[in-house]
């Protein structure tokens, strides 16, 4: 995808480029550095492990691949519907500034809310104690999880072990260096975005040109039997969640009229490559039947038939590094939901601040490394995914079906950037978007009912916030 593909038509000069008012973060990143968020966001554990999942609801290779196709073609044109909300509304926050500007501050607090309490603490909780166990392939200490000190918490004990410890310290570095400047974030989240996505391309090259597999693997199937297209697109639909990164950030990308596309275009285009390219190789490497059956990750099943045992451990340390650039993303993007809901007077005050130094909203940074933190030491943070996964397609599919409403509501304004394919495309996200909702939650309805508990307290949590804030 060249440049021209993703150009957006001229910056209106009427689109502000700050908000308005003192707190506002400084527009510092261009459309390589945003991309690179979107790219650690979505590219994490997931590839490694999803696909053994839709080989067993899709046991057929063309059906296999075209799920993977369609997922990145949906998430694609909702890059592009958020690319323009983006546009408009170049703020902080992604989706809970689009929800609030079409359906107002409670929806877009429900969307914050389940984001600090679950969606990105409980990711960062996940993504940390799975670094800690693939260094552990290297250093066994890292996984052990033998008690060292445990705080007595009624209910939920804090449990400190040299598998915690690493977890923990994973998060507060990455929250330190974060805190301290969009230039150390940028480096640090620039290198490890090249280093996984050179390395996985670099994976891909090297298997199909001279690993030991069969081009037969790609067409061949196994007997005929059942498929479950339901659960398949809705665990590739999570396999690709983040593609939206960018515009959590869109505040601080420079001319976001123009670089807000192109960073959400290129970002979400080259995680779609990069996952049928590892897909291709999984197939060219193990058949689909045995995909689905696999006893470990096909990751390392693959690298191991392809290019021998060396591989699969070479492999095995790039998923650190693969975790550890979707933590660092994960701890950019997230704070800044909080920084624009405390900016609303939403959320506690304290997260608004920004730092007088580094112009980072530190406060919220580090309220999301603490609650991340308790959530490792906890062990709570599967059921906290479990329960609001599907919440995150949800959020997204509203969030997109805002573009409607502000295109009735104001038709006038100005739009640098027009989502691609406005109408259908944006309507065909949204209805797919919410039947995979609909069936993730008919498919396990007693953690959809506890996630509708976990979304549903954010009601009162809002009238809370908003008297206490009032009377201050």
């Amino acid at each position: 995808m060249n440049g021209r593909t993703l150009r957006a038509t001229s910056y209106n000069a009427a689109v502000p480029q700050q908000p308005p008012g003192p707190q506002h973060l400084d527009r510092r990143l261009g459309p390589v550095d945003a991309a690179a968020i979107v790219v650690s966001n979505v590219i994490g554990v997931g590839i490694f492990i999803t696909p053994q999942i839709i080989a067993q609801a899709v046991p057929h290779p063309i059906g296999f691949l075209a799920v993977w196709l369609a997922g990145g073609l949906l998430a694609f044109t909702g890059a592009m519907a958020y690319a323009e909300l983006g546009t408009m509304r170049p703020r902080s926050g992604g989706e809970y500034v689009y929800l609030r500007e079409g359906y107002g501050p409670l929806a877009a607090f429900l969307t914050g809310w389940t984001s600090f309490v679950a969606g990105f603490a409980g990711a960062i909780a996940a993504g940390a104690l799975g670094a800690a166990d693939y260094l552990g392939r290297f250093v066994p200490a890292a996984r052990d999880v033998t008690p060292l000190v445990t705080i007595p918490v009624p209910g939920v004990p804090l449990v400190f072990s040299p598998r915690t410890v690493v977890a923990l310290t994973a998060i507060a570095g990455l929250a330190l260096i974060h805190i301290r400047g969009l230039g150390p974030g940028r480096i640090v989240q620039n290198t490890l975005a090249a280093v996984k996505v050179g390395a996985l391309a670099l994976f891909v090259a090297i298997g199909l040109g001279f690993g030991r597999g069969s081009v037969a693997h790609l067409t061949e199937a196994p007997p005929a039997g059942a498929f479950n297209w339901p659960l398949a697109f809705i665990i590739v639909m999570f396999a690709y969640s983040g593609w939206n990164a960018a515009s959590y950030v869109a505040e601080e990308i420079r001319e976001p009229g123009r670089n807000v596309p192109r960073a959400l275009g290129i970002g979400t285009a080259a995680v779609v490559l990069v996952y049928l390219g590892l897909n291709v190789l999984y197939l060219y490497a193990v058949p689909i039947g045995e995909i689905g059956t696999a006893n470990s990750e096909i990751a390392m099943v693959a690298a191991d038939r392809l290019l021998g045992p060396a591989a699969a451990q070479l492999l095995g340390a790039l998923v650190v590094v693969v975790l550890l650039g979707s933590l660092s993303a994960m701890t950019t993007a997230g704070p800044r939901v909080y920084f624009a809901m405390a900016r609303d007077r939403a959320f506690f005050p304290a997260a608004a601040r920004i730092h007088p130094k580094f112009h980072t909203p530190w406060v919220a940074i580090l309220a999301q490394a603490i609650w991340s933190s308790l959530l490792v030491l906890t062990n709570t943070k599967d059921q906290l995914a479990e329960y609001t996964g599907f919440a995150v397609l949800l959020f997204s599919a509203f969030a997109v079906s805002t573009l409607f409403v502000l295109r009735r509501r104001h038709p006038d304004e100005a739009r640098p950037f027009r989502a691609w394919g406005y109408p259908v495309a944006p309507a065909i996200f949204v209805a797919v978007s919410l039947a995979i909702t609909a069936a993730a939650i008919a498919g396990r309805p007693g953690p959809s009912l506890w996630g509708a508990v976990i979304i549903g307290l954010g009601v009162p949590a809002y009238f809370l916030f908003k008297r206490t804030i009032r009377q201050e």
